[in-house]
């Protein structure tokens, strides 16, 4: 074998070996990267859940607050429409007082 063989041989060897460094180097770092995204996926699944929770607590808390607004609005919206039926009858009446032309 020549020298330009061999010095060709021991390149390509070199070549070789820098490429499986690389890859094995490219495998270490796919591997770490699919650990951070399972770790991510995990974490995006605890706060779909926590989030999931959340919003079912909120629902019963507004329901409960609806509830207890309810009781004591009750009356109020009840003395409102009293006072609304009042306005309406005095209304009436005084149409009924101006004559038929009016409406």
């Amino acid at each position: 074998m020549t020298a330009d063989e061999e010095k060709t041989i021991k390149t390509l060897e070199t070549r070789v070996r820098q490429l499986i460094l690389k890859f094995q180097q490219q495998q270490e770092d796919h591997e770490e990267l699919h650990g951070h995204l399972v770790a991510r996926e995990e974490e995006l699944k605890a706060v779909k859940e926590k989030n999931k929770k959340l919003e079912t607590e909120y629902a019963n808390l507004k329901m409960a607050k609806m509830l207890e607004i309810g009781d004591t609005d009750l009356a109020a919206a009840k003395q409102r429409i009293g006072q609304l039926m009042r306005d309406v009858d005095k209304c009436i009446a005084l149409l009924k007082a101006m004559g038929p032309e009016v409406y």
